[in-house]
C-alpha cells in the first residue's frame, strides 16, 4: 500500500504515540526496523501517520518496544481500529483539511474544555451569528464557501445531542460576550441560546470576567481534548487561520496548568449566568 499524501490528524497523532513508544524502548527507526524485519521506510512511514496500522499491529509494536501500560495500549489499539468514517469528509471537496480535522478531533473527544477570548465557541453558535462570524472574516470567502463552513459548524454541534455526549466546559472571556459580530437582534439570540446551552447536564460555561487579574495577552484561544487515557490527552491551539495541534507531554502539560490557571479567573456558573444574562440586556 503506497503511503498516505496527506494523513489526518488522528492518523498523525497514532503514528506519534508509536514513535514515543519505540523511543521510549530505546530503539532508533533503523533498529524497530531490523528487528522486526521491516525495511527502514515502513517504521518512518507509521509513525508518520502516512501508512496505516490496525489495533493488532498496535499490540504487536507495543509489545515489542516492551510497553507495560495496558491501558494506554488498549486505548491506542481501539483508535487505530476505529475507522469510522465521519458526516465530515462530505465536507472534504468544499473546506480546508484543518476544518475536517477539528471535526474529527472532537468527535473523538472524550470532554472538551476550551478557552475563548473574542467569540462565543463554535460549539455553541447559534446558524445566524455563524453566518456572521465567517461573513465578517479578514480573507473575504464566496457566499457557497461561507454556507459550507456555517453547515459544518452546525452538524460539528450533533456531538452536544448524543446519547453520551463529551462533557464540554467552556470558559469564556467577557469581551466575547460584547464584540458586536451582527445587529443587535442576533446577538441578543445567540446570547439567549448561550443561556440556553449552559442549562445541558454537560456542559458547563463560565465567563472570564473584565476584572480578572491576569489575563496576558499572550493567552490564545484553545481546546483541552481529554482521551480515554491521559496519555491520549491533545491540544488544539487555535489561531486566524489554522489550528496546531500538540500532543507532546510537556506541551500538553503546560496547557493543562494554563487551564487550570483560567479556571481560578473565571466567575462560578451562577455569576456567570447572570453576567450573560445582564450582557443580554444591554445589547
Amino acid at each position: 500500500m503506497p503511503p498516505r499524501g496527506q494523513p489526518t490528524a488522528r492518523q498523525t497523532r497514532i503514528g506519534a504515540e508509536l514513535r514515543k513508544l519505540r523511543e521510549a524502548s530505546g530503539m532508533t527507526s533503523a533498529q524497530a526496523a531490523a528487528s522486526l524485519g521491516w525495511e527502514r521506510p515502513r517504521v518512518s512511514h507509521i509513525e508518520s501517520g502516512r501508512h496505516g496500522v490496525s489495533g493488532e499491529r498496535v499490540r504487536h509494536l507495543a509489545a515489542h518496544y516492551s510497553a507495560r501500560d495496558t491501558a494506554y495500549v488498549d486505548a491506542l489499539a481501539r483508535m487505530a481500529d476505529d475507522h469510522t468514517k465521519g458526516w465530515w469528509t462530505a465536507f472534504r471537496d468544499e473546506l480546508s483539511a484543518s476544518a475536517l480535522d477539528l471535526a474529527e478531533f472532537e468527535h473523538h473527544a472524550v470532554s472538551l474544555r476550551t478557552v475563548e477570548l473574542l467569540i462565543v465557541p463554535g460549539l455553541l453558535q447559534t446558524e445566524e451569528y455563524a453566518h456572521a462570524v465567517f461573513s465578517g472574516a479578514i480573507t473575504k470567502r464566496p457566499p457557497a464557501a461561507i454556507d459550507a463552513a456555517v453547515k459544518h459548524r452546525m452538524q460539528r454541534q450533533q456531538i452536544l445531542d448524543r446519547p453520551e455526549p463529551p462533557e464540554l466546559e467552556v470558559l469564556l472571556h467577557e469581551v466575547g460576550l460584547r464584540i458586536r459580530y451582527a445587529d443587535s437582534q442576533v446577538m441578543r439570540r445567540q446570547l439567549q441560546a448561550l443561556l440556553q446551552s449552559a442549562d445541558r447536564d454537560r456542559v458547563t460555561v463560565r465567563v472570564i470576567p473584565l476584572s480578572a487579574p491576569d489575563v496576558t495577552a499572550s493567552v490564545q484561544p484553545f481546546t483541552f481534548a481529554g482521551g480515554p487515557v491521559p496519555q491520549l490527552d491533545s491540544v488544539l491551539v487555535n489561531s486566524s487561520f489554522a489550528g496546531q495541534y500538540l500532543d507532546a507531554d510537556a506541551q500538553v502539560g503546560k496547557y493543562r496548568a494554563l487551564l487550570d490557571s483560567m479556571r481560578h479567573m473565571a466567575l462560578d456558573v451562577d455569576s456567570s449566568r447572570h453576567l450573560i444574562h445582564a450582557a443580554t440586556k444591554e445589547i
